[in-house]
């Protein structure tokens, strides 16, 4: 009891300190672009800008909780801040553009936009905007921002664990997903009204964060269930292992890029990447069919 208090007071610290979102939208023709890109980015499988480049049933919002303006995990409150940023997987510099549009590739499961279009500097507006009055702190390791690599579980707590996972972890994340998740995302994973699919074709391909064991768990113990995240560590990344072993679209980098005579400059120095789910179990040590129970 005295642990889980503690927890609870630690998580409030951490989110006392990322600030309020602004209220007051800049006048005239920044207004109104920071405004088209809160639109799209509610709305981005639907938006008349976007909609061509995206692949299934999400939207920015469906990670990036309230267009971004949640204190949690996924927040773009002070994103801006943090680029021009390096990213080991493009290894380049990227800036906030790229970041956004590589998004549509991954969690999107469609085509990179082109930098520059309205749409890209509208959404890239609109997330520079969330980060007024904070200061510019270029991230030289990750092109994420502070209060995400300061607040939330990495890696080196989550992996030790995720290594150790058996068939028994699955089955609970069954049972949690069935108890805790159900009732929002389906007992199907395909979503239920606003609330988005989770696996299948409709939801993020095995190139995007969150198919990563780690990064769900971390995602999710912030964030799920909505409005009371309530998660164990243990829970969440069991909850991750049953989602992320089930069936969704495989990613092939080459497939989520327009024609090089329409794609504009793509600032990366990798153009070879593939994941299936399979390949997600393995980078831990772990064979999804023995998770699954079929071995």
């Amino acid at each position: 009891m005295k642990k889980s208090i503690l927890l609870l007071g630690l998580v409030s610290i951490m989110f006392a300190q990322i600030p309020d979102a602004p209220t007051i939208y800049p006048k005239g023709e920044v207004g109104k672009m920071v405004k088209l890109g809160e639109d799209i980015i509610m709305n981005t499988n639907t938006h008349p800008l976007t909609k061509e480049y995206v692949g299934n049933d999400l939207k920015c919002t469906s990670c990036h909780l309230g267009g971004g303006k949640e204190k949690s995990i996924g927040t773009f409150i002070g994103t801006a801040a943090a680029f021009p940023a390096f990213s080991k997987r493009e290894k380049t510099v990227q800036t906030l553009q790229d970041r956004i549009n590589n998004c549509f590739m991954r969690s999107m499961n469609g085509k990179r936009p082109i930098v520059d279009t309205e749409a890209s500097i509208a959404m890239a507006t609109y997330i520079t905007w969330l980060s007024t009055d904070i200061p510019m702190k270029m991230n030289e390791k990750k092109p994420v921002n502070k209060y995400f690599t300061k607040t939330w579980p990495g890696s080196k707590q989550l992996k030790p664990i995720i290594k150790k996972a058996t068939h028994d972890n699955y089955k609970n994340g069954m049972n949690l997903y069935t108890n805790k998740c159900s009732s929002c995302h389906g007992a199907d994973g395909q979503g239920i009204g606003t609330f988005p699919p989770v696996w299948g074709s409709k939801s993020y391909n095995t190139g995007a964060g969150l198919s990563k064991l780690d990064k769900m768990a971390s995602w999710m113990k912030g964030n799920m269930p909505l409005g009371n995240p309530n998660l164990t560590k243990e829970e969440a990344i069991d909850i991750s292992i049953y989602i992320n072993a089930q069936e969704r679209d495989a990613f092939n980098l080459k497939d989520h890029l327009l024609p090089r005579e329409k794609m504009g400059h793509y600032n990366s120095k990798v153009f070879e990447e593939k994941h299936t789910v399979e390949s997600n179990f393995k980078a831990f040590g772990l064979d999804v069919n023995e998770i699954r129970g079929n071995k």
